[in-house]
């Protein structure tokens, strides 16, 4: 063999070695993962009780037709399979099963709510699938000891149920106050944050509490009930349909309270106030992380525009009152910083690294407020801000809180 052809093919094996070495060094890509997509899954209760929210599935679906329309990460389209689990936990077992063994999906993203998810925590996190960004406040979501693949995402419950115990006790410390909340993790974590943020004044401060369930017809039963206890502020957590019940009940027995909060997670105007009645949700309170798509403050804010342009192009047919929309938009913007971190390299183990260390700073984040986590911090939203309804708003007051 002439010399120069021996030199050549020494050469080529060298750098076929070297090739080698540095794919053994880089960890393969998920299932899911191909040159030019990045496959991944979700569950979303498009239809049932808690269907309202189905519009964060189709928001964030189509930041992502954004995202593609732009190149893709990395020359890779995005393509999320959202399906419809009803809100029914054994359904998002079986959806997600599917998703995981017969699609192959690299990971799952924003699957919501609290029994749905807390249905198939323990199986994903056996598969060691990134369960990315958990559409709900439960506070067993940030358990990186026992769940290590699983993360939530908005500020959990027991913050925003501490927030409100600090408010009650600078403006209304002699409060009677009445708590009916949705009878599952979320609501008892909404419950343990206003006990534990009133401290030890809460023994003589809650004279009531009641819980309901997502498939009772009304709370009217409830609502008499506390009334009846004497309690002059009311806390209402759940979903949109029973806190608009809430409100409507309330104001048409004529129950006159100092102080009404509900929770954030059912507070979207399209799909709580205006069902309740817009006048009858007048100096309601709850709290927020996000820009009120309602709120006249945002009108010039490059953000808020920004948001308003990608609906008008990617979603038009979303409603763009509904809190919802804004939520599914960040959300998907959080996803899409956390893959840009990955690199080339997109295993699961990368994917879950880069969702644990991000800093980043989102157009509809109230000001003052970050996403943030770490290693060893599963809890990326960790303050808020107290908002009243006004008729036609929900308008800030005060400073962003820590809960």
């Amino acid at each position: 063999m002439p010399l120069t052809r021996r030199a050549a093919l020494t050469g080529t094996a060298i750098a076929g070695a070297a090739m080698t070495l540095a794919r053994s060094a880089r960890a393969e890509n998920a299932p899911g993962v191909t040159d030019t997509e990045i496959l991944f899954g979700q569950t979303m209760p498009y239809s049932g009780p808690a269907s309202s929210y189905g519009t964060i599935g189709k928001s964030a679906n189509a930041y992502f037709d954004a995202i593609n329309a732009q190149g893709g990460i990395g020359g890779r389209k995005l393509r999320m399979l959202s399906l419809d689990d009803g809100y029914v936990p054994p359904k998002t077992v079986e959806l997600t099963r599917r998703m995981i063994e017969e699609d192959k999906v690299a990971f799952l993203f924003n699957t919501l709510g609290t029994p749905t998810t807390n249905a198939t925590r323990k199986y994903v996190n056996s598969k060691k699938v990134p369960q990315l960004f958990i559409a709900s406040g439960a506070t067993q979501f940030g358990d990186r000891e026992h769940f290590p693949w699983s993360l939530g995402w908005q500020p959990t419950y027991q913050i925003e149920g501490r927030i409100y115990a600090k408010y009650i006790l600078q403006t209304a410390p002699n409060a009677k106050i009445a708590v009916l909340y949705q009878g599952d993790d979320s609501g008892r974590d909404y419950f343990k944050g206003l006990k534990d943020g009133l401290g030890e004044a809460n023994a003589k401060m809650i004279v009531a509490s009641s819980t309901y369930e997502v498939t009772d017809p009304t709370v009217d039963s409830q609502i008499l009930e506390l009334k009846d206890k004497g309690a002059d502020v009311l806390f209402m957590t759940g979903i949109p349909r029973f806190n608009a019940m809430a409100i409507r009940k309330t104001f048409d027995i004529g129950w006159k309270l100092r102080l009404f909060f509900i929770s954030s997670t059912g507070s979207s105007v399209a799909t709580a106030i205006v069902p309740a009645g817009v006048e009858k949700a007048v100096g309601v309170v709850t709290a927020t992380y996000l820009k009120d798509p309602t709120d006249r403050q945002w009108a010039n804010d490059p953000g808020f525009a920004d948001w308003k342009a990608f609906m008008a192009k990617y979603y038009p047919n979303g409603d763009t009152t509904d809190i919802n929309n804004v939520y599914g938009y960040s959300c998907a913007q959080t996803l899409v910083a956390a893959l840009k971190q990955c690199g080339n390299d997109l295993s699961r183990e990368n994917i879950l690294r880069q969702a644990t260390n991000l800093d980043i700073a989102l157009p509809m984040l109230q000001p003052g407020i970050r996403v943030k986590t770490g290693a060893q911090d599963y809890y990326p939203l960790k303050q808020m801000r107290l908002v009243k309804f006004d008729g036609t708003a929900w308008i800030p007051f005060g400073d962003a809180i820590s809960g």
